[in-house]
């Protein structure tokens, strides 16, 4: 729980959401790279794998190499997606103690994401979270398409609100709430924002924006008024996801974090450092990334 208004939280999803729409493979031993180098900014929390099918995710096929070489945490939460009993299985054996579990708001987003109804998915997240428990496995809840659906369009409040208690009632300590395809507004972040952290407490909400339509500051700024202080980014701005049309435009971590801390918060992690990761992520993809900050920063470099 974050108790001082001045503190926020940073989750960086890069190593995962963010590579798994890379194109080409990605060696090993560049993600741990990365990762370590993300952990030298200090980052606290880092999503960094999935253990999802490899014909599906074909970036992720390496998630228990990719733990086993980073190792203990050592203070830092390396976090993996878990979609199944499967998954947690192969992630127990990879010596993983943080998991993510994911659904959505929207039921056709979720058919065509897991070809599963909500209640579907939320019944298969109690048996899975209820393992994950038992073997002392910290568990954080998604929820995709909080605020519109590329297949169903208009998603309500009502739906999210009652997902997530179903989310936190199986023992998830936060829930993340996604932003998936980038078309929020601030009235409308600050709308629900203002009723979960009523109903839950702002220690359970994280807020994951993606900036498609360019409006991703705008809501964190109005999140951050109406008390929610964890917020989801990718580090140069990168990934997505790749079931959701037009999903482009994560929330860049240095973005997000020349925003805080030029607005008086403290989040304990090194802009220049998140830069020097991602510089070195963009010389192994072969490209420039779209993060604003990271190109204005290394323009002149």
């Amino acid at each position: 729980m974050v108790e001082d208004s001045t503190q926020v939280r940073v989750v960086e999803v890069g190593p995962r959401d963010g590579l798994q729409n890379e194109s080409d493979v990605i060696r090993t031993s560049a993600k741990v790279e990365f990762i370590q180098r993300l952990v030298k900014s200090g980052l606290k929390a880092i999503e960094t794998t999935s253990f999802v099918r490899p014909d599906r995710v074909p970036q992720m096929a390496d998630a228990a190499e990719v733990m086993r070489t980073l190792g203990p945490g050592n203070g830092v939460d390396y976090i993996t997606l878990v979609p199944n009993e499967k998954g947690l299985q192969l992630a127990l054996q990879a010596g993983v103690k943080h998991i993510a579990l994911f659904t959505g708001a929207s039921e056709q987003f979720t058919r065509k994401n897991i070809n599963m109804t909500i209640d579907e998915s939320l019944d298969r997240f109690d048996r899975v979270a209820e393992r994950a428990r038992g073997e002392g496995v910290s568990i954080r809840g998604y929820v995709s398409c909080c605020f519109g659906c590329p297949y169903q369009g208009h998603v309500e409040e009502d739906v999210v609100v009652r997902v997530a208690e179903r989310l936190l009632k199986a023992g998830c300590y936060e829930v993340s709430y996604g932003d998936t395809i980038g078309v929020a507004v601030p009235t409308q972040v600050a709308s629900l924002s203002r009723r979960l952290v009523e109903g839950f407490g702002a220690e359970t909400v994280a807020m994951h924006l993606h900036d498609t339509r360019g409006t991703a500051l705008a809501n964190v700024v109005r999140a951050l008024d109406e008390g929610v202080r964890t917020f989801d980014a990718s580090a140069a701005g990168l990934g997505g996801c790749p079931y959701a049309p037009g999903a482009s435009g994560n929330l860049a971590t240095e973005d997000l974090l020349y925003l805080l801390h030029g607005m008086g918060y403290e989040t304990g992690v090194r802009l220049e450092d998140v830069i020097e990761a991602s510089r070195y992520l963009s010389e192994v993809i072969g490209r420039l990334p779209p993060g604003r900050v990271f190109r204005a920063m290394t323009a002149s470099k």
